[in-house]
């Protein structure tokens, strides 16, 4: 094999899995024990404020489909601070060695698309963009964009990932391209790059490679006139200054020139701060490493059920549960054959019955639900 990648045979196989979980089968069929169980996914036990977004279902979904097994959970871009985003209801002996990759699915890509959330809810009205591919492992690269999509991020960069979700990736130059043609020569960069790509590739030339970041706008407008859509600022943190003040300059000198709508995008090491310091001066942004690098979500899978029975380990809350939001945005988590708080409604739904996948997952409804629910609840970075 040329590259260290565990492929998709071995992860439907059960065979990307903790060791523990192979002797585990060993040892049950050893002891003619294979109990019905009840297992759920959770991050926190009791609600905590700090709410997260649950991603990576789809994948989850299609890991466990054929199994016989029953599973609720959250829909996609539901956002939860505690109680179980997941449960699995069947022989333990069907699922065990599925938990590895199970809890892969979710917890990295419910990191992510919490941390694009954060950038969406800090320039709510901006274009933000998912620029960190370059960041991850290549064979991550389609879950990093897609969670990035569930968190309410607009596009994303990487070519690769959007064949697989069905999605065109965005971007126009990076310097490399500028520096190609030489210092000085940033015209010929541009004209190049205008004449060779297609006509629905937005015109936003970089503009920021060797000299003062007006300048260098200044110069795309006089090359590129009315075909110039934007301009793009990706300065180096240790060379902005500052970079609110290098953003209004900018979009004035347009603005007095008569090119007050050509737009300003700007990239480079962004977080949440960053965009509320700029969503007024700035069109749109390009997020990378606060998204793509942002920490898995800490999931467990639990047995919380035994044959009917009540069981867990220490430190966890034994018998089925439920999960519910209530009218003021509060997340509320009980034992299932209870009744929910007055006026909830459960969040857990149906996602396969007897191994078959009931439910769609789509990207857009999930970005919708992950921005009702950031309102409902006043998620903030």
């Amino acid at each position: 094999m040329t590259f260290d990648i565990v492929d998709a045979d071995a992860i439907e196989s059960g065979r990307a899995t903790d060791a523990y979980f192979e002797r585990t089968e060993a040892a049950l069929d050893h002891a003619g024990r294979n109990p019905d169980v009840v297992a759920e996914v959770t991050a926190d036990q009791f609600p905590t404020g700090a709410f997260e977004v649950l991603a990576g279902v789809k994948d989850a979904a299609h890991l466990l489909d054929g199994l016989p097994v029953d599973v609720d959970a959250l829909p996609e871009g539901t956002l939860f601070d505690g109680g179980p985003v997941m449960r699995i209801e069947g022989t333990y002996r069907q699922f065990a060695r599925y938990e590895t990759s199970l809890l892969g699915f979710l917890s990295h890509a419910s990191g992510v698309a919490t941390a694009a959330l954060e950038t969406r809810t800090a320039a709510p009205d901006a274009r933000v963009l998912s620029f960190g591919a370059r960041h991850v492992h290549p064979a991550i690269a389609a879950m990093v964009e897609r969670s990035a999509l569930v968190g309410g991020l607009d596009g994303f960069s990487h070519v690769a990932a959007g064949d697989v979700l069905g999605r065109e990736a965005s971007g126009t130059m990076p310097h490399a391209l500028v520096i190609c043609f030489g210092r000085g020569d940033q015209e010929s960069a541009w004209r190049a790059f205008h004449e060779s790509v297609d006509e629905d590739v937005p015109r936003v030339p970089i503009c920021d490679t060797y000299s003062d970041e007006k300048d260098e706008v200044l110069r795309a407008v006089a090359e590129l006139g009315d075909d110039l859509d934007g301009v793009r600022l990706d300065t180096t943190s240790s060379r902005r200054g500052d970079f609110r003040h290098i953003v209004r300059e900018v979009q004035w000198e347009l603005a007095a020139r008569g090119h007050g709508d050509v737009d300003v995008f700007v990239s480079g090491g962004l977080g949440p701060s960053d965009l509320r310091e700029l969503r007024d001066v700035a069109d749109g942004f390009g997020v990378g490493g606060h998204v793509s690098n942002a920490d898995p979500i800490d999931f467990a899978l639990d047995i919380v059920e035994v044959d009917g029975e009540p069981a867990a380990k220490r430190g966890k809350l034994s018998g089925k549960k439920d999960v519910y939001r209530t009218r003021d945005g509060g997340h509320h988590v009980g034992l299932a054959a209870r009744p929910g708080p007055t006026g909830s409604s459960s969040l857990l739904q149906p996602l396969l019955r007897d191994g078959d996948i009931v439910r769609g997952f789509d990207v857009e409804d999930a970005a919708a639900r992950a921005r009702d629910d950031a309102d409902a609840v006043s998620f903030r970075a």
